[in-house]
C-alpha cells in the first residue's frame, strides 16, 4: 500500500531551514533600530540605564565593608585572606608542643638509665628480667609517644592579639 504526501502538514522540525532564514532577517530589523537609537543617544546626553561606575572609598566618604589581602597558609601556598573591620585586627594562634617534647625527653632518659642498670647488674638474673621488663613498657610508650601525630593530638594552643 502506497502513501502520498502532499507539502509540509507544520510537524515540528520540518521547515527548521524557513524559521532560520526568518528569524536572520527578524535579527537584521532589530538590529538596525538598535544602530539608530544609539545614534540618537549620541546626538542627545541622555543614558537608556543604570551604569556601573568605581567609585573609591576616599571620595564616597564610606569606610570599606572589608579588606582582602594575598598571603600565605601553612603550607605556603598563596591565599586570599579576608579582614572584616567591624571585628578588629585578626586573631592569630600560637601552637606549643613543649609539654609534649618534655614527656618524651624523660622516657628516653628513663630508657638510658634502664639500660645502663642492666648492664651495671649483670649477675642477678631476676633484677635483670625486671628492669628489662621495665625496659620494654618504656620503649612501648615511647614508641606511641614519639610521631607527629601524637605531637599534633597535644598540641597546646593559645591565642594572640
Amino acid at each position: 500500500m502506497a502513501m502520498q504526501i502532499h507539502g509540509n502538514q507544520d510537524f515540528p522540525g520540518t521547515d527548521y531551514e524557513e524559521r532560520v532564514k526568518q528569524g536572520q532577517t527578524a535579527g537584521k530589523a532589530d538590529r538596525t533600530k538598535e544602530t539608530e537609537n544609539a545614534a540618537d543617544v549620541k546626538g542627545s546626553d541622555k543614558q537608556t540605564g543604570p551604569r556601573d561606575e568605581y567609585i573609591s572609598s576616599e571620595k564616597s566618604g564610606k569606610k570599606p565593608t572589608g579588606l582582602y589581602r594575598v598571603g600565605q597558609d601553612e603550607n605556603g601556598n598563596r591565599k586570599i585572606f579576608f579582614e572584616d573591620p567591624k571585628k578588629g585586627k585578626p586573631e592569630s594562634c600560637v601552637s606549643n608542643t613543649d609539654a609534649v617534647d618534655r614527656e618524651i625527653r624523660k622516657l628516653k632518659e628513663e630508657r638510658q638509665e634502664l639500660e645502663q642498670q642492666i648492664r651495671s647488674v649483670s649477675g642477678d638474673e631476676k633484677k635483670v628480667r625486671e628492669l628489662e621488663k621495665k625496659l620494654a613498657q618504656v620503649e612501648q610508650e615511647l614508641s606511641q609517644k614519639d610521631n607527629d601525630a601524637y605531637r599534633r593530638q597535644h598540641t597546646a594552643f593559645s591565642q594572640t592579639k
